[in-house]
């Protein structure tokens, strides 16, 4: 199955690429760039800059313990991770993120990993949500019913985690599903803010993409919105394209049609909107990598030793 999904991923990067050196498209594609101006650029890079320090902000509250309060350590995590989600392919930068903090903070793998796949699904619900909000054509009733099952889940999963359970007990598999629940129970309750932190992040990220996608098309923020959003939709699909090629594109492209633009735009945009991510991702994981005191002088914590990578 894994070798399935790594195949049906390259094949969806190779049409990306295939499409992209078809005819003119990529001298189009860069004359799309150059029409950009400095200041919708710069806006844009601001936007996402900000993005990058609300994640921070995230990191920084759910792991104040373990960071001592180190919220430069917590943005160059963010921002090391951020780089390798964009470059690794098949989702492997992930990985990252809890060798990052074991590295610099000692924190536990099991907590680490617990920490991760609740930040990913804060991410899922909050863009799942704001899809269903604006989904064109959704009866009322409808997306009523859908954001508040999500509201219910996003509710009662870390509540579910938390209650008292006898899974260390039956041994095997449970002992070590039970190290996990309880690890994820830890990461939901130690982050005081960690959905007002998601919803910002996600406010302005989206608002970025939106701003940047929108003068790519000479178009509207509407228009804009409507293919970021797209797009991230894509970011949770089973199957990535590598280094999200491919399925990135086609999301916003295919959240851009019933706005009226047609395929081969959309493409076009959404590509020259994942690189200029790309490229800001790739150039601030650098920086946070080149400066000093990246590794964690102290000795880690009990807990985590022998589990640090």
């Amino acid at each position: 199955m894994k070798y399935a999904r790594n195949a049906i991923a390259i094949a969806l990067t190779l049409a990306l690429a295939l499409w992209l050196f078809g005819d003119r498209r990529w001298t189009e594609l860069g004359e799309a760039l150059a029409r950009l101006s400095p200041g919708v650029v710069a806006l844009a890079a601001v936007g996402f800059f900000l993005s990058y320090l609300l994640r921070a902000a995230r990191v920084y509250d759910e792991f104040r313990h373990d960071g001592g309060g180190r919220f430069v350590a917590c943005l160059r995590i963010v921002l090391m991770h951020n780089a390798a989600l964009n470059i690794v392919p098949f989702r492997g930068g992930e990985a990252a993120f809890p060798m990052l903090l074991g590295r610099i903070f000692g924190t536990p793998l099991t907590r680490a990993l617990a920490s991760l796949f609740w930040f990913r699904l804060q991410d899922a619900l909050i863009v799942m949500m704001a899809a269903v909000a604006v989904w064109p054509a959704l009866p009322l009733a409808l997306r009523l019913a859908g954001l508040a099952a999500l509201l219910v889940f996003a509710w009662g999963l870390p509540r579910w985690a938390r209650r008292p359970h006898q899974w260390a007990e039956r041994g095997g598999l449970a002992r070590k599903f039970a190290g996990l629940r309880d690890a994820f129970a830890a990461s939901a309750r130690h982050a005081r803010l960690g959905w007002l932190w998601t919803v910002a992040n996600w406010s302005v990220k989206l608002t970025a993409q939106a701003w940047l996608l929108s003068a790519l098309l000479d178009a509207g923020m509407g228009t804009g919105a409507a293919g970021a959003l797209g797009a991230e939709l894509a970011a949770v699909l089973p199957i990535q394209g590598v280094a999200g090629f491919g399925t990135y594109e086609a999301g916003a492209a295919a959240a851009l049609l019933p706005n009226g633009v047609v395929l081969a735009d959309g493409l076009r945009a959404a590509l020259a909107l994942h690189l200029f991510v790309i490229a800001c991702a790739l150039t601030t994981g650098a920086v946070a990598a080149l400066l000093p005191g990246i590794h964690s002088t102290a000795e880690p914590p009990d807990s985590a030793k022998g589990l640090t990578p």
